[in-house]
């Protein structure tokens, strides 16, 4: 007999689950519901940014194995512009495949063999408290000598020392990129990969634009214009 579904806190949450196997989604959509929440199914990997960046799902479930783009990919790539709790669930239980999931960000790692949706649920539960007592503490901030640069992903708005930089939606989205990692050196190819998910036809001198803006904005909020810093030949970098 099938385990049945467990009640959990804290409280309601949307959960994007990315799973090409259609049964196993709909089983863990049908635990969700039970739980009080929300959950969306896609099953190709190029779907999963998109839907994400669309309605900022508050937890995903993440198959390893995906048509499109496979799991450790998109878990880098969503880790590079938010903190959303991310759970792998895959087949590949290998000791390996589980120290690069966590590596990359991913908050937990379950096994389908043996699979136990109502493991599967705790392992929501906890991962949803965690993250809603991070939560609690304010608005992620950015290390700088001063914590000035400040994010609030739900609003979509970021500030400097307070003052608010009035970004675009891509302005904001680049910013965060560049500034999760200070020094990193970000390729301009890297950029409209995780800029431009739908794939449209965008050039590599778009990224140069919105960057040109960033440090406009930026200056003008008293951050100076120079903590964008071009990479000949590559890219740019934030420095804190």
């Amino acid at each position: 007999m099938a385990d049945a579904p467990m009640p959990m806190e804290p409280g309601p949450a949307r959960v994007l689950v990315v799973e090409d196997e259609p049964k196993l989604a709909a089983l863990l959509a049908d635990y969700l519901r039970a739980a009080g929440h929300a959950p969306e199914c896609v099953a190709d990997g190029r779907e999963v940014l998109p839907a994400w960046i669309a309605r900022r799902h508050d937890l995903i479930l993440l198959d390893l194995m995906l048509p499109g783009v496979d799991g450790l990919t998109l878990c880098r790539e969503l880790r590079a512009i938010s903190s959303v709790p991310i759970l792998m669930l895959t087949a590949r239980a290998e000791e390996i495949d589980r120290l690069t999931g966590l590596e990359l960000g991913a908050d937990d790692y379950i096994a389908k063999n043996p699979f136990s949706p109502r493991e599967v649920m705790a392992r929501v539960k906890a991962a949803l408290r965690r993250s809603r007592a991070a939560e609690a503490h304010g608005p992620a901030a950015v290390a700088t000598p001063r914590d000035a640069l400040q994010f609030d992903e739900q609003g979509w708005r970021a500030t400097w020392a307070g003052q608010a930089l009035d970004l675009t939606p891509i302005e904001f989205r680049l910013l965060h990129i560049l500034a999760s990692q200070p020094g990193r050196v970000y390729a301009r190819t890297q950029l409209l990969d995780l800029l431009h998910v739908d794939a449209r036809d965008v050039t590599e001198r778009a990224v140069d634009s919105h960057v040109k803006n960033l440090r406009r904005k930026l200056e003008k909020a008293g951050a100076g214009s120079d903590r964008i810093r071009s990479i000949y030949g590559v890219g740019y970098r934030f420095d804190a």
